[in-house]
């Protein structure tokens, strides 16, 4: 059986976002409601946190250690730990909508690709929308009627692109197509089904399989490149919100979960939910790409 480690016991109203920078040997995460940038040193187990003005839905690299680019509420900013300050950068949309940033990563390249949704998801609105941002800011809205974007995750071996709508419970595939930045081909990856919970955050390992957070599932699963659900790790909270590898090897698997943010109510029965926890479970991770502009 595989231990679930608690990393940090942050007690996060919306814990989310796990980001590894190899260059600092730290590991970046978000409190989406909290409007905190978390900065956890697995060498010290010191976790550190910066305010924001806005919610983080999520965060990149920059090629500047301790420069963040975060997509907050509707627009991008430029963020920089060690002042804890941020230079707003691209609108991406209007404010007042009930809309905020959500799920988001770079691909292999270097573009930012994330997504909008409505702040509440169990109101099960779908006025979201798909981005995908170039390193000198120009964007493309790649998908409207979005509910919950999530489970972004890229293959560079096999050209893909994984994404998923949470509130349909289904992982889509792409033929993904790095020099133009096109995804193609959809297709479904993953039914939920009869599996827990929804695919909330992802990430892909060495070995091209798919690691995704079950929310309201209370665990973490694998799928192999077909599709196949190799393994299970369960999780003692109910809402596992993103996966993410970290470590010196990449060997850590991190997983943030969500307390009391947004649409969910904090469980007194559930003390864990919020924190960090951190798993072996064998094999490694991809790096994540640091975002293509400055």
């Amino acid at each position: 059986m595989v231990e679930v480690d608690v990393a940090v016991r942050a007690n996060a109203l919306l814990g989310e976002c796990p980001l590894w920078s190899p260059e600092e040997g730290v590991l970046y995460w978000e409190d989406i409601d909290g409007r905190l940038v978390h900065r956890y040193d697995p060498a010290t187990g010191e976790d550190l946190t910066r305010e924001l003005p806005g919610r983080p839905g999520s965060m990149v690299l920059t090629s500047e250690p301790g420069r963040l680019l975060i997509a907050s509420e509707t627009e991008l900013v430029w963020f920089d730990w060690s002042t804890g300050s941020t230079n707003p950068w691209v609108t991406l949309e209007p404010p007042g909508t009930g809309n905020r940033m959500n799920d988001g990563r770079t691909d292999p390249a270097g573009r930012f690709w994330v997504g909008s949704m409505y702040e509440f998801a169990d109101d099960m609105r779908h006025t979201g929308s798909m981005y995908r941002i170039e390193g000198d800011g120009s964007f493309t809205v790649t998908r409207g009627g979005v509910g919950v974007p999530n489970a972004l995750a890229f293959d560079t071996e096999r050209d893909r692109m994984y994404w998923a709508d949470s509130l349909t419970r289904t992982v889509l595939c792409y033929d993904y197509d790095l020099e133009t930045g096109e995804a193609r081909n959809e297709r479904v990856f993953v039914e939920f089904g009869d599996l827990p919970g929804r695919p909330d955050g992802a990430c892909i390992d060495v070995e091209g399989c798919y690691w995704v957070a079950a929310v309201r599932g209370s665990a973490v699963l694998r799928f192999t490149p077909d599709g196949a659900v190799d393994r299970r790790i369960d999780l003692p909270v109910t809402k596992p919100s993103m996966t993410a590898f970290g470590g010196s090897d990449l060997g850590t698997l991190f997983v943030t979960s969500i307390g009391g943010g947004g649409s969910h109510a904090r469980d007194a029965a559930e003390p864990r939910a919020g924190d960090l926890f951190a798993i072996d479970p064998g094999v490694a991770g991809l790096p994540d790409a640091p975002f293509a502009g400055t």
